[in-house]
């Protein structure tokens, strides 16, 4: 039985992660780039002002509100809570081991269109969202597919088929990426490092999670927009201060990432990295991983932001894939591959580090500049990126079982996904490891036929934020494609202001 499954699993898997479902996934990226004019660079001042520039300069932006909704930055949070777990420590590692040092190039530029990709997905996601019975917002790819692409000509069954599809591998993809795997990553990482049994890990961390994840989204993002900024904020120190430890081998770092991209050769003859097609596969692949532009996943608590225009809560996309990749997952690549774990002349793990494994890649590099101190931090910083994706992906499953099956459903599976956090805690299996990165190629495919079809709304509501707040034109804004909502949320819509809110 269990053979099968896996025979089966990899042919899927062969499938969902293979050339041309990256192939599809680059072209939704560069398509919305095109469409929307590059608008992660014409309008990089804009877009970095109104998201991370206005945490410090406006209260709206992180204060909490009175109704069923959560504010832009706690929106921010928990959807980094999701995105920035282990890949951006294990699967950074994981790439450079297989596909070298150019593998991050590749993964910078599936970044760079990424953010359009999840831009788009979150633009679409505050269109079509609506309130459920509890007055919550409920939004994500399952609706926009429903409502948005099962509103063209002949598409109405292809786009409930394609939204059920969409959410049953969210619903099992919680379970595996966004429980077991980030449980196994957390008891493991923590008994090296301190030595605690793996089901004394698990039973405390059940209980962290029961209390936070049983309270619904408000309960999550008032814990993550806690966790999220001190691990990113005390992640970049720590990796900032090796990087300074070893300044004299940054250059050649940047150099095999540019050579390794393109298969050139190194100064000393050899071939950089496992070759071209290698390196570009796993960057893609390990980039996906890392920021999920195009799965279709964080967009599900973006829209649940307080945020009437669309537009604003897509730039918020554009800067957590932006802080996610350009940022956490560079600041790992260049402290693994300064510390002397790769060699940078061909490519390849040193043979410490290649006894060791591409897993201890961080931990060997920070071994090396801080002692058991080093060791401990990455244990800690593991645990709570691992942690928070755990918090962030229980209310994705959470969204998708709602979907599926009703509001009331939802109790149960937050208690079930909580009980599963003891059995991660001692479970073993690489096939329930497979079988969740599976399910979670398979949001892909759905989430960007949904993108590619409902392109020219994105491009539309792109166009009319432009022509209001560049232009000055005097239009009628788009909030919601609901015809209801839509009426409801203009009504309250004040032109004049430069900042729009519902509290």
């Amino acid at each position: 039985m269990v053979e099968t499954v896996t025979k089966i699993n990899d042919f899927v898997y062969g499938i969902v992660w293979g050339w041309p479902a990256i192939i599809l996934l680059g072209f939704v990226g560069v398509l919305m780039t095109f469409l929307t004019k590059f608008f992660q660079v014409s309008h990089f001042g804009h877009w970095m002002k109104k998201t991370i520039g206005a945490i410090f300069s406006d209260k709206h932006v992180i204060k909490h509100t009175k109704d069923k909704s959560i504010s832009q930055f706690q929106s921010l949070c928990t959807a980094l809570a999701a995105t920035v777990g282990t890949g951006n420590i294990v699967g950074v590692a994981g790439a450079i081991a297989i596909g070298g040092p150019g593998s991050i190039f590749w993964m910078w530029l599936i970044a760079f269109f990424g953010m359009m990709t999840n831009y788009s997905e979150n633009v679409l996601g505050i269109l079509y969202r609506r309130k459920n019975q509890k007055g919550e917002w409920a939004g994500g790819a399952m609706y926009y597919l429903q409502d948005g692409l099962g509103a063209k000509k002949h598409c109405k069954h292809i786009g409930k088929i394609l939204a059920a599809i969409f959410s049953v591998c969210c619903l099992f993809a919680s379970f595996g990426i966004g429980n077991l795997a980030q449980i196994r990553s957390i008891v493991s990482n923590v008994n090296t490092a301190f030595h605690i049994p793996n089901i004394v890990t698990g039973i405390v961390l059940c209980t962290i999670v029961g209390l936070v994840v049983v309270g619904g989204i408000k309960r999550i993002a008032l814990v993550t927009e806690k966790i999220v900024p001190f691990m990113v904020v005390a992640y970049f120190i720590g990796t900032v201060i090796i990087i300074c430890m070893n300044i004299k081998n940054v250059p050649a770092a940047f150099v095999s990432i540019f050579q390794g991209a393109f298969n050139l050769k190194s100064a000393a003859g050899g071939a950089v990295g496992s070759g071209i097609a290698l390196a570009m596969k796993m960057g893609f692949k390990r980039g996906v991983f890392s920021n999920e532009s195009g799965l279709g996943s964080s967009v599900m608590v973006h829209s649940s932001s307080n945020v009437k225009e669309p537009v604003r809560q897509g730039m918020w996309g554009i800067f957590e894939v932006f802080a996610d990749t350009i940022v956490v997952c560079t600041l790992t690549a260049i402290t693994i591959l300064v510390s002397g774990a790769i060699d940078l002349t061909t490519g390849q793990m040193t043979a410490e580090a290649a006894a060791l494994g591409s897993d201890s890649l961080m931990n060997m590099a920070f071994s090396n500049a801080f002692g058991q101190v080093g060791s401990a931090f990455i244990a800690i910083a593991i645990l709570l990126f691992a942690f928070s994706t755990v918090l962030g992906w229980s209310h994705y499953g959470s969204t998708a079982c709602e979907y599926l099956f009703g509001l009331k459903i939802t109790k149960i599976y937050k208690v079930f996904f909580t009980a599963l956090v003891i059995i991660s805690s001692v479970v073993t299996s690489q096939l329930a490891w497979d079988l969740s990165d599976t399910f979670n190629g398979m949001m892909m495919i759905p989430n960007l036929i949904g993108v590619l079809v409902l392109a020219p709304q994105v491009m539309r509501c792109t166009q009319n934020y432009i022509d209001r707040h560049f232009r000055h034109k005097d239009v009628k804004p788009m909030l919601s494609m609901i015809p209801e909502l839509e009426e409801e949320e203009v009504k309250d819509f004040d032109p004049d202001e430069t900042e729009y809110f519902t509290y």
